[in-house]
């Protein structure tokens, strides 16, 4: 029984330990509820090709999920056109919104910016 446990939990850490590192990823629902449900800083971008806000946004969003500072941070990019039961349940309206999560919970969203600087301030918002 002891063993089991141990076993449990080293799958655990191992699997948290792969969002820790997990800078930018394709949305996955299974995913997101584990690293969501485990407290894990989380956000998720929706994102359309045909939108150049979310053009704009893209390398931007990459640059900072990709840095030191946001290692811990999960981005989830989400294909507006297709992901419309997460988009109804976020209540996500528009393209190249970003909802983040703390804690499980969400604590910050924006729509439509580009600015590095602003874009920074939000993502940090998920692990500070």
């Amino acid at each position: 029984m002891k063993s089991l446990v141990v076993i449990a939990l080293s799958g655990f850490l191992t699997l948290l330990s792969t969002y820790a590192t997990a800078a930018e990823v394709p949305f996955n629902q299974a995913k997101f509820d584990v690293a969501r449900n485990s407290g894990a800083p989380v956000a998720v971008v929706f994102h359309a090709d045909w939108c150049p806000t979310c053009r704009a946004q893209a390398p931007v969003l990459s640059e900072l999920a990709n840095s030191k500072e946001l290692g811990a941070l999960t981005l989830f990019v989400a294909d507006y056109d297709s992901e419309k039961v997460l988009k109804k349940a976020l209540g996500v309206t528009k393209q190249s919104t970003i909802v983040v999560f703390k804690k499980g919970k969400e604590i910050a969203r924006s729509t439509g910016d580009t600015q590095r600087d602003r874009l920074a301030v939000l993502l940090r918002s998920a692990i500070s």
